[in-house]
């Protein structure tokens, strides 16, 4: 039997936390869909494009990119995960504050489509401590982010802090 499941984020950028929980998910799951978040009000520093292009450069090399898909969804994640024809939805945790509102947005989800169940996976120790905004912020201060994300991203990145550099 095919399982699918969608791992939705807004993934402004994606980080290798990002891909160490996706390369988790694929253990548990045939395939799995990345749903790129189209949310202008949470102003990204990348276009929806750009990050869907990011992702899918980031995989280019990977071994399990055969069982990846890159889409995007606006409005309600349940009736994206509906029409791609899941029934499950894979998040991550890092730490206790996390858990708030993931907790919130499943019962959420639960209410809206009782069909779909919510995962949650923990984040490898390794990647506990960042985020997309983490990285954005050392980024912008002029931290390396070398082994946080992975290339193609840092050099996205890189052109849209210092343009010309």
């Amino acid at each position: 039997m095919d399982k699918l499941v969608v791992y939705p984020g807004s993934f402004d950028p994606i980080t290798y936390g990002h891909l160490d929980l996706l390369e988790r998910a694929l253990k548990i799951f045939n395939r799995v869909v990345i749903a790129v978040a189209c949310n202008p009000a949470k102003k990204p520093m990348f276009t929806l494009e750009e990050r869907m292009d990011l992702i899918r450069r980031s995989l280019a090399e990977h071994p399990l990119r055969d069982r990846v898909e890159v889409g995007a969804f606006n409005g309600l994640l349940v009736e994206y995960v509906n029409k791609v024809g899941a029934n499950a939805i894979i998040r991550g945790l890092r730490a206790v504050s996390d858990f708030e509102y993931e907790f919130q947005m499943a019962l959420m989800n639960r209410k809206l489509s009782n069909e779909i169940e919510t995962l949650y996976l923990m984040t490898g120790m390794r990647w506990i401590y960042i985020s997309s905004r983490i990285i954005k912020e050392v980024a912008e201060a002029g931290g390396s982010v070398d082994g946080l994300v992975p290339e193609p991203v840092k050099v996205k990145l890189l052109e849209r802090l210092f343009p010309g550099r």
